[in-house]
């Protein structure tokens, strides 16, 4: 539990315990007096803005960079799949709270304060703190107004939704059945002819290459393609054009030092005897008693920590670790173990510390220092911090001015290039199906560089908007349109497909023909590969639909022999030596595999029901703007 804490810090201190909540809700309330902005969806006559959707993907991007660390990388997100979902999750949350109100749902205050008073972090002595309520709130920018308001929000779409996460339903006799198809074994042999092998021995006829050209003629075409030069204005671009001075820099660095400067850490190892909240005083003194006795005979042997850990600790997430908990500062565990541990010295062994979660024998294995880095370390930082903070504010009349640039000087994009401080940037060829460069890949962009105007009429695109903060305008240089291939120049790759096609048609023939063989009692002359079990859960590398044959056959005797063809286009050949039949003696197994696929029909009844909402409301999105 204390390692799961540490991984995920991050995540508690930027969600505030809101993972208590099922459904995380993007603050809506706080975007009402936004209606001048641009939208990209409207809901039953109701606007998504813009800048909503832009926070919410923002939220979310945070929240992966807090879960994933290190391994994070933001390409990963810059995704139309991802951007779509995060867009109709804000859909499903404006149809949802339209659902509840329509279905008269309301939440109390005294369920409102409940839920809050609940929330862990806002918790000092495991009672609600209403000074670390509000510091936290603070902390990220919100009022109590805003969040209890999004809290009650929550609570709304809770109630709406329980009636379907929590009243699934499955029959015993299904859960029974659907496990033991889970469980059912077969154990089998293989044989697969693959296509590979024929492909030197087809030869295509001269008429198969001149029909297959004429029949797949338009596959070979060349695509429209063209060359551009482009401008990428951007909230960087811009703030890099702005002058910082020495004195701005100092008064930053000397009014925010907290900034710069890595706080203490240090790293422990741990060995829990867990006490359930529950437990009897016998059953405390016994936990005393086993923690007592580990911690004598970690003194007499203290180099044995880990192994101590690895045998005694309660704890599974460190005790295979030999109870080390890496590296954290202060605020991240609890009171009475983190003033232990920082007030231990270097390989120190503490005595006992009692916990809400038991007994705890510590070791502090290293101390990182605070480290308070230099002004010349961070100038840099800062100065590019103070940049963006100069241009925040004007970007978008810098933009408009971009914009009218590039459409009033349509023949060039050099105006622009010289007034904006930007690099003209050339592209290799392209197509409307490019994704060779990060930006072209936005729909909207593609479209008008292939557009009549850019092309035949030689004029800049206008400024597109391809990502929060970055604007393109590009003018084509170069244009090819489609064009044709002759039979001359495709005639090798056509001979190439038709052999492999004919080599599938020969592996399938050569495998249905030892089929029928060994069904009919014959031995092929062949090595069949080792055996191995198979299940629905363990395919061990088959297909689906192989795996699926091999269980749809009830044989009465065995060795039974099955064939297919493999998404490959070869044949595979299956001999069936054995049925291992699953055990269900344990009942509580059964009872816990129920209550799993409870869960599964809940989710998917919920599915159901959000994909009907969809379609009953009316749902416009706005394709230019997202």
């Amino acid at each position: 539990m204390f390692d799961l804490v540490n991984r995920r810090k991050r995540i508690v201190q930027i969600i505030l315990g809101l993972a208590v909540l099922p459904f995380l809700f993007w603050g809506v309330e706080s975007y009402r007096d936004m209606s001048g902005d641009s939208y990209v969806a409207i809901v039953e006559g109701e606007e998504i803005p813009r800048r909503e959707y832009e926070q919410a993907l923002r939220d979310h991007h945070e929240r992966m960079r807090a879960m994933l660390g290190a391994n994070f990388d933001s390409t990963m997100l810059d995704t139309f799949e991802v951007r779509n979902s995060v867009l109709e999750r804000l859909i499903q949350q404006r149809l949802l709270y339209r659902e509840a109100a329509n279905n008269g749902f309301v939440v109390l205050d005294s369920q409102l304060a409940k839920a809050i008073g609940d929330i862990p972090a806002f918790q000092k002595d495991n009672k609600f703190s209403k000074q670390q309520y509000e510091e936290l709130l603070r902390a990220q920018g919100l009022t109590p107004l805003i969040f209890e308001s999004r809290v009650r929000q929550e609570l709304l779409l809770q109630q709406l939704l329980d009636g379907y996460s929590e009243n699934g339903f499955a029959p015993k006799a299904v859960a029974e059945n659907v496990r033991y198809l889970s469980e059912v074994q077969r154990e089998i042999n293989q044989l697969q002819i693959e296509p590979e092998q024929f492909v030197a021995q087809m030869v295509p006829e001269e008429a198969d290459v001149n029909a297959y050209y004429e029949q797949h003629k338009t596959d070979f075409d060349l695509p429209e393609r063209v060359r551009i030069e482009y401008l990428v204005l951007s909230l960087d671009a811009v703030a890099k054009n702005e002058t910082v001075t020495d004195d701005a820099v100092s008064n930053y660095f000397a009014e925010h030092k907290d900034e710069f400067s890595q706080p203490e850490e240090r790293k422990a190892s741990h060995i829990l005897i867990s006490i359930s909240s529950d437990a009897s005083d016998d059953e405390k003194k016994l936990a005393h008693e086993k923690a007592e006795k580990i911690l004598a005979q970690i003194k007499q042997n203290p180099e044995e920590f880990a192994e101590i850990a690895k045998e005694n600790s309660d704890d599974p997430g460190s005790a295979s670790r030999g109870g080390d908990l890496g590296f954290f500062g202060r605020g991240v565990m609890v009171k009475s173990f983190e003033d232990k541990i920082f007030s231990m010295q270097l390989d120190e062994i503490s005595d006992i510390v009692e916990t809400d979660f038991g007994i705890h024998i510590i070791k502090l294995t290293d101390i990182k220092e605070e480290k308070k880095q230099t002004l010349e370390e961070v100038r840099q930082q800062i100065e590019d911090k103070l940049k963006l903070q100069m241009v925040e504010g004007i970007f978008g009349e810098v933009v408009e001015d971009f914009s009218n640039v590039v459409y009033e000087q349509n023949d060039s994009l050099k105006p622009a290039a010289e007034k904006f401080e930007l690099t003209i940037q050339l592209s290799d060829w392209i197509t409307k199906d490019s994704t060779d460069l990060p930006f072209f890949p936005n729909a909207k962009l593609l479209a008008a560089i292939f557009s009549e105007n850019t092309i035949s009429n030689g004029h800049n695109t206008e400024a597109i908007e391809i990502k929060p903060d970055t604007f393109v305008s590009a003018r084509v240089i170069e244009h090819r349109p489609a064009t044709g291939q002759s039979l001359e120049v495709v005639k090798d790759d056509i001979v190439i497909t038709l052999k492999k096609e004919m080599a599938q048609a020969k592996a399938v023939k050569e495998g249905e023909e030892k089929l029928m063989r060994l069904q009919a009692g014959d031995n092929i002359d062949e090595e069949w590969a080792e055996e191995k079990q198979v299940s629905y859960m363990q395919s061990q590398g088959l297909d689906h639909e192989t795996l699926r044959s091999i269980f749809r056959v009830k044989p009465a005797t065995v060795p039974f022999y099955i064939g297919k063809v493999n998404p490959k286009g070869g044949y595979n050949l299956i001999r069936i030596n054995k049925i291992i039949e699953p055990q269900f003696s344990d009942e509580e197994k059964i009872d816990n595999f129920k209550k799993q696929l409870q869960q599964m029909i809940a989710q998917e009844e919920l599915s159901s029901y959000l994909f009907a909402l969809r379609k009953q409301y009316d749902v416009k999105i706005k394709q230019d703007n997202f």
